[in-house]
Parts: structure tokens; C-alpha cells; sequence
């Protein structure tokens, strides 16, 4: 039996089992995994969603996704640049300085 504790274990911890087990199977374990969309597509969409909305929380692992998923620092730069006029200033500032700290990290 491995001890090794899933994403949604990790993000959620044992006092929200459930949320981590939805997160698991149905968010990473069907919705990621549907062939209508890349898994690079995905990661497009959802880190401009998480700017847009200014989730800084769930943005640095989602960032870090995006790159493994085949989506380069350029295009990243590129996706905050243009939605800073669409979500506003601040929420590009503080995308790019989360995507700095993850490219340090990578």
C-alpha cells in the first residue's frame, strides 16, 4: 500500500476528504483527461481563468502544471500581458511575480 498522498490529499488535507476525492477523480481523473482538449489546452484556460479571478493560491501549482504540460515561459508572459486590460493590472502584477518564483523553483 503506497504512502505517497495525492494532489487533492495534499491541497486538502484529511479534514476535507471528500473535496480531495472529487478533486482526484473527477477533476484530475476525468475532466483533465477528456480528449476535446489537449491537456496543454487545459493549462492555457485554466491559468488565465485563475488570473482573471485572481486565484494566487491555486495559480503557482497550476503555472507549474502549464509548463510540464508544454506551454512555454513566453506564452504565459503573453497570456498575463493581454489580461491585464481584460482582469486589471493588479492581477497580471501578481501573476508575473508568481510565475517568476515558478520558473526560479524549476
Amino acid at each position: 500500500m503506497s504512502t505517497e498522498q495525492s494532489y487533492g490529499q495534499q491541497a486538502m488535507g484529511q479534514d476535507a476528504r471528500k473535496l480531495a476525492e472529487l478533486t482526484d477523480e473527477i477533476l484530475f481523473g476525468d475532466i483533465w483527461e477528456r480528449p476535446e482538449l489537449s491537456k496543454r489546452d487545459r493549462s492555457l484556460v485554466t491559468v488565465a481563468a485563475l488570473v482573471a479571478m485572481y486565484r494566487p493560491e491555486q495559480l503557482p501549482f497550476h503555472l507549474d502544471r502549464a509548463l510540464k504540460n508544454g506551454v512555454t515561459k513566453e506564452e504565459l508572459v503573453e497570456i498575463i500581458t493581454h489580461l491585464a486590460f481584460y482582469s486589471g493590472w493588479p492581477t497580471a502584477a501578481s501573476a508575473i511575480k508568481l510565475l517568476s518564483t515558478a520558473m526560479s523553483h524549476s
